[in-house]
């Protein structure tokens, strides 16, 4: 990696704090953090002290109109995430962003026409990107571990922090709901891990049941997919996790074959095994736990390979509209339950 080009990036929008870790995969991978832009003082106060090689930009023009950044990283207001992105592909830039990228279709619709006028990508972070125990279970599964994927189930639950959380988390239209948001990782795994090209909404559901303070907040949601041969997703999302869990949520995925099941427990094991990164593999000759932590993710480098040969072997274009796409049907047809 030392021989290759370096990539610069810059950053526009701070609204949220997956910012730093999105930053530092690319960082890490051997990017150059040359700018960034934010309109917040108290955020770019914060960023700076993590980051002070980079510049803050007195204007987003010139984060945009700057010839020698390659890749814009986001994690703005979500509502606002999608027009950041054209305007950086539109300046020649590759983008890559917090999810949602995408809180209405339109939007995806929009990116997809830029992506084809510019030739430039527009990447989410989803979750599995950069998880080692979802990268191992991706390799299991694709080596033919549990046999033909038949169906995942992703479960999803957060801790609210509400008194922590800036005012346009609770307002609908900018945060987009909880299923185009929190489910947008598990639409992901779906798609990714039963190998789906295409699938459909059967049934969805949203409510809020314990938040009435907030009317505008979605604090359940859930969902059932169908895939193109026949696999079928259930998804889960929630902001319920108790306080005494020592993580934001219990984070977990279940990806049934002929041959067996795999099951990721991304965040803890409460069955008391530190950390998280636990994988469980269940076949015809009995139980296995593998410990992740020290699996190799190469996402960061892979990206970066992406923005200078102009390839999609980190995230493939199309599946990432495919999952915005789907999270966001999936949301618009979310019937509300009564509470």
């Amino acid at each position: 990696m030392s021989n290759q080009p370096t990539v610069r990036i810059a950053v526009i929008g701070l609204n949220h704090y997956h910012i730093y870790h999105l930053v530092d995969v690319l960082v890490e991978a051997g990017a150059d953090l040359a700018s960034y832009f934010a309109v917040e003082d108290d955020l770019a106060g914060q960023f700076s002290q993590r980051y002070p090689q980079a510049r803050r930009a007195g204007h987003i023009r010139q984060v945009l109109e700057d010839e020698s950044i390659q890749v814009v990283v986001c994690a703005a207001i979500p509502d606002e995430r999608a027009h950041i992105g054209v305007q950086a592909m539109q300046h020649g830039k590759d983008f890559f962003v917090d999810k949602p990228g995408f809180t209405t279709l339109e939007q995806v619709s929009t990116a997809r026409q830029a992506h084809a006028d510019t030739g430039r990508t527009f990447s989410v972070g989803y979750g599995r990107l950069t998880s080692k125990a979802m990268n191992r279970a991706g390799a299991l599964i694709k080596g033919g571990a549990i046999g033909r994927p038949l169906q995942t189930i992703g479960l999803g639950p957060h801790r609210l922090n509400a008194a922590k959380r800036p005012d346009w988390f609770f307002e609908r239209k900018r945060y987009g709901g909880i299923i185009a948001d929190l489910g947008t990782h598990l639409v992901d795994q779906f798609l990714y891990f039963t190998g789906s090209s295409s699938a459909e909404v059967v049934t969805a559901q949203v409510g809020n049941y314990n938040h009435p303070q907030y009317p505008e907040l979605e604090d359940f949601g859930d969902a059932v997919l169908r895939g193109d041969s026949g696999q079928t997703g259930y998804l889960r999302v929630d902001w319920f996790t108790p306080d005494g869990l020592g993580t934001f949520g219990d984070q977990r995925l279940i990806v049934t074959g002929t041959d067996g099941y795999i099951e990721v427990r991304g965040t803890c094991d409460l069955a008391g095994r530190p950390g998280g990164q636990h994988l469980f593999l269940v076949d015809q000759t009995g139980v296995q736990y593998l410990d992740c932590r020290n699996e190799e993710v190469e996402f960061g480098e892979r990206f970066l390979d992406d923005v200078r040969h102009r390839t999609q072997i980190a995230i493939d274009q199309d599946h990432c509209f495919r999952v915005a796409e789907l999270t966001l049907s999936a949301q618009d047809a979310a019937q509300a339950i009564p509470t």
